[in-house]
């Protein structure tokens, strides 16, 4: 019989040992995104795959696999891309047959989130996807009898014994004692770590006994490359979405923010507000901050970010670590209610000094005769130095004693030169998992062992609600923002982020809910949905605020701040009409009469209701003639965290994302007759045709896709 933590390997003894303990129906739950131990799962998939008699079914979100191409056109963009970008990265076989329909019946695959977008057209997919806020999925999963949880860890030669849950704590903190309870009833159940040493080793809650494991796999073929995601583009209509968001942020509160590109341009802008922040007002005002002054005022503001922030989000993205090391994130939160409550009133500041000590007697937390466990406190937080002693009623450092009461002048006078650090044991980051392009892992594998140590990995039934230490949450989340974003929002104030309204299943709800629902609960905080006000589809612009729409992912009592490129609608305990009119406001003009129409005939708004003058005039046309007045490769850069795309293919991803948004329009087909009637020899566009291999195209059809390309350049460049 194997020992708790037995190292391992190779992959297939830990399958054999798997099957042997557990037998042939195996449930497997995973961590979503880049947890998951690949080559162990694509071992255990592939002896289902051999082997019909044993049932496997995966519990799991946010499976990554290397991006397809849609069509030729992407294809030859992508190839190399993907070769240099992902490298040996060991794609997951059971999703490379799940996007090709052909799984075994034997194996099923039920995820709780996809990726944004993948699964719309699987009906595998579909059927098993299972609908679950984020704070119940280790709930589900137990309910759903997992038997075999397996995991990809870190480890570090300075802690033997000890294994990192690294990018991905949130559900395992969570699900593991509840599959302890399980196994001390009786059941056979499983837990497996994968070790990569790539993998950041992230401190804090997220470091387990290695015995926390069954089996350890450390297998030397498994250390290839971690999936990452590339930052992709932001336009200037999701830099203006999040500009108008940074001006909710308030100074010394929470912020949460989601992945994407609103998420990207909300980071950018709010660094500029803290680093040229002269800049960043002449931007705010250009794009009409002034018709929202009370309510930034009120809930958001302008100015740099004196006391900073604290970060504290269920996924910990590239773009919080740059609010990180742009000193925007710095705000530190303790896990002491009085400590916590002091610093909040400003009675404290979070430093050890005399005064610090002052407050806390002044306070009742502390009296001025120290006992044991109050010098234990004191020192757990840095507010005298750890070598201090409590001996015979006197207080001793090194030789020196002193009387044990800190009114005392001798003695207060004797500890001061040894105050005056920053207090230990603060977070200024709380994050469930994280994923993001390869330069974020690289930072975090470089962290100063103080950062590191305020960057605190955890469980999601702490990020996500409230429950469960609530005393504590309350006074840590003070003016909280929680920022995520909406592919369509009602008029009557829905929001519509993760299902189509034909059912299917576009994401995932993950912890928008959760989220949402915190803004309510919490003293001081808001609930910030972004989205783009329009889209282009087929070539024709539709409008994403809508009257109506068959489902729903915030329902409208839930209602509380949408921004989008046009400006903020505040929506907490408005009527109906203000509402629709709020809602108006922020769309694009080009769909505001028939938004009206819609309301008023529903009799939500009066007939004669008129949309204000500074709003009429929302266009994309507008908004770029504001945003031709300032530096754009500064005020609103392409890809405003870094990128891995090179020059040349950053020209090529606006390029074809032009051509995708024109494809099946009445622009796109005069557009491919054109091209078929005319060629282009540009030098200027040779390093983008070459790097597409349509320099010297050959056949018919490379020809013709090289001149849509060209057309393409010539409309973006």
């Amino acid at each position: 019989m194997m020992r708790a933590g037995q190292p391992l390997d190779a992959v297939e003894a830990a399958v054999d040992e798997v099957i042997r303990r557990v037998g042939k129906d195996i449930r497997l739950g995973m961590p979503l995104g880049l947890g998951k131990p690949n080559q162990f799962v694509n071992a255990l998939y592939q002896r289902a795959c051999k082997d019909s008699s044993l049932q496997l079914t995966l519990y799991t979100a946010l499976s990554l696999g290397r991006p397809v191409a849609g069509s030729d056109l992407e294809a030859r963009f992508l190839k190399p891309f993907a070769e240099r970008v992902f490298g040996d990265y060991a794609d997951l076989d059971y999703l490379t047959d799940l996007r090709k329909n052909r799984l075994p019946a034997n194996v099923r695959v039920c995820e709780f989130f996809f990726q944004p977008g993948s699964q719309l057209g699987n009906a595998h997919a579909q059927r098993h996807y299972i609908s679950s806020n984020y704070t119940h999925v280790a709930r589900d999963l137990n309910a759903a009898g997992v038997n075999v949880a397996a995991q990809l860890v870190a480890r570090r030669d300075d802690q033997p014994g000890k294994l990192s849950l690294a990018c991905n704590p949130e559900v395992t903190l969570d699900l593991m004692p509840l599959l302890e309870a399980r196994r001390a009833a009786g059941e056979v159940i499983v837990a497996v770590a994968q070790v990569h040493d790539d993998l950041p080793f992230m401190g804090g809650d997220a470091v387990v006994d290695s015995s926390t494991f069954d089996l350890v796999i450390n297998d030397a073929s498994t250390h290839t490359r971690l999936f990452s995601t590339p930052n992709m583009p932001v336009t200037l209509q999701d830099h203006l979405v999040g500009l108008h968001a940074s001006t909710l942020v308030r100074d010394g509160g929470l912020l949460q923010i989601g992945i994407g590109a609103l998420g990207d341009a909300l980071v950018h802008h709010a660094l500029m507000r803290e680093h040229d922040n002269a800049r960043y007002r002449d931007v705010t005002r250009a794009f009409g901050s002034e018709r929202f002054a009370r309510l930034v005022e009120a809930e958001g503001g302008m100015d740099r970010f004196a006391e900073g922030l604290y970060g504290c989000s269920e996924m910990f993205t590239h773009g919080l670590m740059s609010l990180v090391d742009g000193g925007v994130i710095r705000r530190p939160v303790f896990a002491d209610e009085n400590l916590q409550l002091l610093l909040n009133q400003g009675a404290l500041r979070p430093e050890a000094s005399l005064e610090s000590l002052d407050a806390l007697i002044a306070a009742g937390v502390i009296d001025a005769c120290l006992e044991d466990a109050t010098l234990a406190w004191l020192q757990r937080f840095g507010f005298v130095p750890q070598a201090l002693q409590l001996q015979d009623d006197a207080l001793r450092l090194g030789s020196q004693q002193w009387a044990n009461n800190l009114h005392d002048e001798e003695t207060r006078k004797a500890l001061a030169p040894h105050l005056g650090k920053p207090l230990r044991g603060g977070t200024i980051m709380h994050g469930g998992f994280f994923l993001g392009p390869a330069a974020f892992y690289e930072r975090l594998r470089s962290l100063p062992a103080e950062l590191a140590a305020a960057i605190n990995m955890t469980r999601i039934s702490f990020i996500n609600q409230l429950y469960g230490e609530e005393d504590l949450k309350r006074l840590q989340r003070q003016d909280a923002r929680f920022v995520n974003t909406a592919f369509t929002a009602t008029l009557l104030g829905a929001a519509v982020s993760d299902q189509l309204d034909d059912g299917r299943v576009l994401s995932g709800v993950g912890g928008q809910y959760n989220f949402v629902c915190q803004a309510h609960e919490l003293e001081g905080a808001r609930s910030i949905l972004m989205l783009r006000a329009w889209r282009e589809r087929g070539g024709e612009a539709v409008s994403n605020i809508v009257f109506s729409y068959a489902h729903n992912t915030i329902p409208r009592h839930l209602r509380d701040i949408f921004v989008t490129e046009y400006g903020i609608a505040d929506l907490r305990g408005k009527t109906d009409a203000e509402v629709v009119a709020a809602m108006v406001n922020i769309s694009d003009s080009r769909f505001q009469s028939d938004l009206l129409a819609q309301a008023a005939k529903a009799g939500k708004i009066s007939a004669d209701y008129r949309v204000p003058e500074p709003f009429r005039y929302n266009t994309p046309e507008k908004l770029a003639e504001k945003a031709d007045a300032f530096d754009r490769q500064k005020v609103f850069p392409l890809f405003p965290l870094g990128a891995d795309f090179d020059d040349t293919e950053r020209g090529l991803v606006k390029a074809l994302a032009w051509l995708k948004e024109k494809a099946g329009s009445k622009d796109y087909l005069e557009l491919g007759r054109r091209a078929i009637q005319q060629d282009s020899d540009d030098a200027r566009l040779r390093p983008y045709l070459e790097r597409m291999g349509l320099w010297k195209a050959g056949s018919v059809r490379e020809r013709l896709q090289r001149r849509l390309v060209s057309a393409a350049l010539s409309q973006t460049l």
